[in-house]
């Protein structure tokens, strides 16, 4: 099977994750192509997700980079099973670019998620007529038919919240969002209604950082913590011009993880966040 064009976030972390094993382990790419008996640029492949590998792989590989934690062992099995074209996302492959996809895939299989929004909403929190709004304003302008293919796949993407036990998720806001009227006053007062309707989820704890903080001042980047099924796989997605970027080092995920707990620090608690909001909206 030849090397994959455009794995998927995922299929890429299985193999950092593997390649970290070996790493750690003191052991040379041609030293695992070796024990599998194949070549060194095969093992490459498989550690930059463009080749799939077997559960039955993995675990040898674990033994030779002698990992005893078996959670994680069985988390990468996990992601090696899995198949692409059995996600709801996947019906959108050569419609939207693959970050709308990867985003997808990774609030699906995320145990919580936080999130930390200076100027929008979260993805999942947006209305149809917010979601428009900020895709009808890219430049150069999209054609119609992507700005609705992006709307649908926006809107599919709350299905994370209809399972039987769905995710944590927090999320905290700047007040810069609420106040940015984007679609125009209906949308804009749409949007705060819906986003006052979804605090009320068990599920969802939802945090305004206001302009009178002068704690949290950092409000120039969006960042999404994905709480993975072991501590290893957490994932941070952040915004950049050039589109989403994943980051999984560890000394990454720290620093994100004090980013996430600081600005906490800095909000309103959930339940003045919705006196907030409420009157935020109130003066629409």
């Amino acid at each position: 099977m030849p090397p994959r064009d455009n794995p998927s976030a995922r299929q890429v972390r299985l193999g950092a994750e593997l390649r970290k094993l070996r790493e750690r382990a003191g052991r040379t790419a041609r030293e695992a192509a070796g024990l599998l008996s194949t070549d060194q640029a095969k093992i490459s492949h498989i550690e930059a997700g463009r080749i799939g590998i077997s559960e039955d792989r993995i675990r040898r590989l674990a033994t030779f980079y002698a990992c005893r934690d078996e959670a994680l062992i069985e988390a990468l099995c996990t992601i090696a099973r899995e198949h692409r074209g059995r996600g709801w996302w996947d019906a959108y492959r050569g419609v939207l670019a693959p970050g709308f996809l990867d985003i997808a895939e990774l609030e699906h299989h995320a145990t919580y998620l936080r999130a930390l929004q200076p100027v929008t909403f979260p993805g999942v929190f947006q209305t149809e007529g917010y979601a428009r709004a900020l895709f009808g304003s890219v430049i150069p302008k999209l054609p119609s038919e992507d700005i609705e293919a992006r709307v649908e796949h926006r809107l599919k993407r709350r299905a994370i919240f209809e399972r039987e036990t769905p995710p944590r998720f927090e999320a905290i806001i700047h007040e810069a969002a609420l106040r940015m009227r984007v679609g125009g006053r209906r949308v804009a007062r749409e949007q705060l209604d819906h986003l006052l309707q979804v605090s009320e989820r068990p599920s969802t704890t939802l945090r305004v950082i206001p302009f009178a903080s002068d704690e949290f001042v950092d409000v120039s980047q969006t960042a999404l913590y994905a709480g993975g099924v072991v501590p290893q796989l957490d994932t941070v997605q952040i915004d950049t011009p050039l589109g989403g970027r994943y980051l999984d080092a560890a000394a990454d995920l720290d620093k994100y993880r004090m980013l996430f707990d600081f600005a906490e620090g800095s909000s309103l608690d959930p339940v003045e966040s919705r006196r907030f909001i409420h009157h935020v909206a109130k003066e629409l």
